[in-house]
């Protein structure tokens, strides 16, 4: 990874002309994280926290949402999780779409013909939708039964496009509980079955959402490099990258969680996280933004004018 930022930079110029220029050639696939949905949904080290406290949990690792999420579908029962999980979730007040600046609006300015999250929240599709688009939803058939329960959209003639664009939830959709990744058993099954996509599982991503992780550059909002979730995600992906023969460009929004909060601390961690993503992959260029959300928001937008 070259022109790595110091402590209160971001990308570079050449950087955020590569990424415009990839969202104008419609290049560019966006990956949507929980970083996006805050304020108004918490994040998942905060739902687990609450868990933790409301439900006793007996470990020290309370930030945990999966290995949290993991007690309550053993001490209680998977239903009674994801009852819980509605409970926190539905009925939240949603992002004000008509703000500019709000990152799921900014994505859906971007007129781009697929957008993937791995949030459960309805907020990418009601964002297209606030734009005058028509989104469409697909739900990612990890496991055995989804398919009945979220019957793929690509039984007919439609193709994704600007004006009709593909939400695609990786790791479910909150209107339809059974369908989330959520316990540490939900992320291992997870990954074998992404491990076997290309394998006699092609059902696990449909063609378009393949062809787009291996041709098109990736947007990541609202994700932090340190964050196990993203860790697991992009090694997930690897498999597409690499039949690209090119190498990938990625820019991340990221906030250090240093030990060290020092200009040196932070410095620090960001050289740790810089040599761990250069070297898990030849087929990665990670270029990563230093703030949050909202600021990418509002910096990409000030850019494309």
């Amino acid at each position: 990874m070259t022109n790595s930022p110091h402590p209160g930079s971001t990308l570079t110029e050449i950087d955020w002309k590569l990424l415009i220029s990839r969202i104008k050639a419609k290049q560019c696939t966006p990956f949507i994280g929980a970083g996006a949905s805050v304020p108004n949904l918490p994040l998942g080290s905060q739902l687990a926290r609450s868990w933790a406290e409301e439900f006793k949990y007996p470990l020290e690792d309370s930030y945990d949402l999966a290995k949290v999420a993991q007690f309550l579908a053993v001490d209680g029962d998977p239903a009674f999780l994801k009852q819980q999980v509605e409970e926190k979730l539905k009925n939240k007040p949603a992002p004000d779409f008509r703000e500019p600046d709000q990152p799921h609006r900014m994505l859906a300015d971007l007129d781009l013909p697929l957008y993937l999250t791995t949030n459960y929240d309805d907020y990418m599709y009601d964002a297209l939708a606030s734009r005058g688009k028509m989104p469409q939803r697909e739900i990612c058939h990890w496991k055995t039964g989804i398919k009945e329960l979220a019957p793929t959209v690509f039984g007919g003639e439609y193709t994704p496009s600007s004006a009709e664009p593909l939400v695609f939830h990786l790791h479910g959709f909150i209107e339809q509980a059974e369908t989330l990744v959520l316990t540490e058993d939900d992320y291992l099954e997870f990954l074998v079955t992404f491990s076997r996509e290309g394998n006699g599982n092609d059902q696990f991503l449909p063609d378009i959402v393949r062809t787009n992780l291996a041709t098109t550059s990736l947007l990541f909002v609202g994700y932090s490099l340190a964050d196990w979730n993203f860790r697991v995600l992009l090694r997930s992906l690897l498999k597409a990258f690499d039949k690209s023969p090119k190498t990938k460009s990625i820019a991340v929004q990221f906030a250090p969680p240093a030990v060290d909060k020092s200009e040196n601390g932070v410095k620090r961690a960001m050289d740790y996280l810089d040599k761990y993503f250069s070297s898990i992959s030849n087929k990665v260029e990670v270029h990563v933004f230093w703030g949050d959300a909202h600021d990418f928001a509002r910096q990409l937008r000030a850019r494309m004018g």
